[in-house]
């Protein structure tokens, strides 16, 4: 187990690698060699092959450079993943002008869904500590000004926030899992829908009352589908909903 020192220390070394480049007032040539371009560098080979693919081996040889001259820049390959994650991540969408709480939570979770969908090899970088780098914190940042704007305080946002990325995250990668472990061509299901309805034809009513329930509404009901607004799938798009309504309830039960 890492001593306390040890944590500190390595995350005092994700903070410098992160923030580099991003001292305000520094002059001169930039260096042929960076933290920022490795890490572009990196994006472009888990884009292309998966986050399997990526060594600090591939990406010198995709940047032309020997790998010693990489390690001179980012030490580890853990470091590596952890600067490649957040340019990975990109800037959040632009929620200046949205007024809706509302409107503005749902748009961050669609962008925060497509992002993962687009790189779903994000969701296999190992999660060590907190997110620290530029574009993470940004991502955070423009949750929290709608949280903040519907009369959360300060830890109840963050606390709020942390819980909303977790369940985009979640459900993100439950979505994938489900998609590639269910193509197989073999006689096993390959879709949802071929899936739940292989689960219905073995589930006992007696034993499952509430799963033969909710298997029988749902196909009487036709649930799975699209939300409107920003492409949710209806399991995230209910969750999200419900969960404002409880921030709308808290702020309401505060103010009485």
């Amino acid at each position: 187990m890492a001593s306390h020192d040890g944590k500190a220390s390595e995350l005092q070394s994700s903070l410098t690698l992160l923030w580099a480049g991003r001292a305000r007032g520094r002059r001169g040539p930039r260096p042929r060699l960076s933290v920022e371009l490795i890490a572009q560098a990196a994006v472009r080979v888990a884009d292309a092959d998966g986050l399997e693919a990526l060594s600090m081996q591939r990406v010198a040889t995709e940047l032309g450079f020997s790998t010693m001259s990489l390690y001179n820049h980012i030490p580890s390959k853990d470091l590596l993943l952890e600067v490649a994650a957040d340019v990975g991540a990109g800037e959040p969408p632009d929620l200046d002008g949205v007024d809706d709480v509302r409107v503005a939570v749902r748009r961050w979770v669609g962008a925060l869904w497509a992002g993962f969908h687009a790189r779903p090899w994000m969701l296999r970088v190992p999660l060590d500590h907190t997110p620290v780098g530029p574009n993470q914190l940004a991502w955070l940042d423009r949750l929290l000004r709608p949280l903040l704007a519907a009369g959360l305080a300060g830890a109840e946002a963050r606390a709020a926030a942390l819980h909303l990325t977790a369940v985009v995250r979640g459900m993100a990668q439950i979505s994938m899992d489900m998609t590639s472990a269910n193509k197989a061509d073999d006689g096993f299901p390959r879709t949802d829908s071929d899936l739940a309805r292989a689960v219905a034809e073995l589930v006992d009513p007696q034993e499952y009352p509430a799963l033969t329930a909710v298997h029988e509404a749902e196909t009487a009901g036709g649930v799975h589908q699209q939300a409107a607004g920003e492409g949710l799938p209806f399991e995230l798009s209910f969750g999200v909903d419900r969960f404002l309504d409880g921030v709308e309830g808290w702020v309401a039960a505060k103010d009485r």
